[in-house]
C-alpha cells in the first residue's frame, strides 16, 4: 500500500475545511497522497444514527484510515478554547489502536479556526495534542522559515496554522493563512516521505 497521510477534520461553518483541502494541497505538493475525512456531528439525543456515508461532502473517517497513515493532520473549530465534541467523540473511539500502537511515531500536526483573534486558537491546537501524545506520534509545527508565520495579522502560530473566520464566519482565509496551510501540509508530507524512504 501507497502511504497516505491522513487529513481529518471537523467544520461547522467551511473554514476547517477549507484549511483542511490546503493542507492536503501541500501534502501532494510534497510528493504523497492525502486521504481527506471528516467526522459525524454528534447529538445530546441520539434519534437516527448517521449515514456511514454523508450525502454529501467528505467521507467519514474510520478506524482504518487513521490506523493505516503514515501521518496525521488534525483540524478543528475552535470551542471555548479546547476541540469540538464531535472531534473529541472520535478519539476517544480510538482505544483499539492505543493498545496496538497502530500510530507510534507517525508524524502528526494541528490545525483550528475560531471566530475572533483571541478565541483560543493556540489553547485548542494545544487541546488536540495530548491524544496524539498518548498515540505516541511525533508532534510537528511551523518553523519561522515562512515569512507568513511573522507577518500575518490574523491566524497562524507556531503550533499549526490556524485561521479567524470572524464573529459571523464570514471571513474567507487571508493569503498568509492559505500558505500557511499549504507549508504545514508540505512539511508534514516531506517529513512523512523521509520516514517512509528509511523503512
Amino acid at each position: 500500500m501507497q502511504p497516505y497521510v491522513l487529513v481529518l477534520y471537523y467544520s461547522k461553518y467551511g473554514s476547517t475545511k477549507e484549511m483542511a483541502h490546503l493542507i492536503a494541497d501541500g501534502v501532494e505538493a510534497a510528493g504523497l497522497t492525502a486521504k481527506i475525512r471528516t467526522v459525524p456531528n454528534i447529538s445530546s439525543v441520539v434519534a437516527v444514527a448517521e449515514p456511514s456515508i454523508p450525502e454529501e461532502g467528505d467521507i467519514y473517517c474510520t478506524l482504518d484510515d487513521l490506523q493505516n497513515c503514515a501521518g496525521l493532520a488534525l483540524g478543528s473549530p475552535t470551542r471555548f478554547g479546547n476541540m469540538a465534541s464531535e472531534m473529541k467523540y472520535f478519539w476517544d473511539q480510538t482505544t483499539s489502536l492505543w493498545l496496538n500502537g497502530a500510530l507510534h511515531n507517525k508524524p502528526a500536526c494541528v490545525f483550528t479556526a475560531s471566530g475572533s483573534m483571541h478565541g483560543g486558537q493556540e489553547s485548542t491546537l494545544l487541546s488536540m495534542l495530548p491524544p496524539l501524545f498518548h498515540h505516541g506520534m511525533m508532534i510537528m509545527g511551523l518553523t519561522n522559515e515562512h515569512p507568513a508565520l511573522s507577518n500575518t495579522k490574523s491566524g497562524g502560530t507556531p503550533y499549526g496554522a490556524t485561521h479567524v473566520s470572524g464573529p459571523r464566519h464570514d471571513l474567507g482565509l487571508s493569503q498568509d493563512e492559505k500558505v500557511l496551510c499549504v507549508e504545514q501540509g508540505k512539511r508534514l508530507g516531506s517529513m512523512v516521505k523521509k520516514l517512509h524512504n528509511q523503512i
